[in-house]
């Protein structure tokens, strides 16, 4: 019975054992793109989470290495560009417009206007069939 009381125990109080992470940042606006940027880059370990929402030791990681860049005085765009030589174009959520992310950008819109056209011409079709077929009655 005791030890299923100390494992309770360890068990409630496991949520005490979380690190919470403090930054101190100089200016109000470096706090805020410190945030942004958290909500900018994607976990690499998550399935489809931002590094400041996730609990995954990475993000951890990567909310630290943002801070110490933004201390040393890095651009947004710096510390994007180091992200994506270090984990790839996955890291962002917006990746940028170009050859390679083409379908990412434009797929949804062809895959839905060709899904319409289809739908049209069916609608279509099928009418005519029913005019034809009241014309033969």
């Amino acid at each position: 019975m005791r030890w299923l009381c100390a494992l309770m125990l360890t068990v409630w109080t496991a949520a005490g054992w979380a690190a919470i992470e403090t930054y101190q940042f100089d200016t109000p606006e470096q706090e805020a793109r410190f945030r942004q940027l958290g909500l900018e880059l994607r976990c690499p370990k998550c399935q489809n989470q931002a590094i400041g929402d996730s609990d995954a030791e990475i993000s951890g990681d990567l909310r630290a290495e943002v801070y110490r860049m933004l201390k040393e005085g890095a651009t947004d765009r710096e510390i994007k560009d180091f992200m994506v030589a270090r984990y790839g174009r996955y890291v962002l959520y917006r990746p940028p417009l170009d050859r390679q992310t083409l379908v990412l950008w434009y797929g949804p819109a062809i895959f839905h206007d060709t899904g319409a056209v289809f739908v049209v011409l069916r609608i279509r079709k099928s009418k005519l069939a029913l005019e034809k077929g009241d014309e033969d009655a």
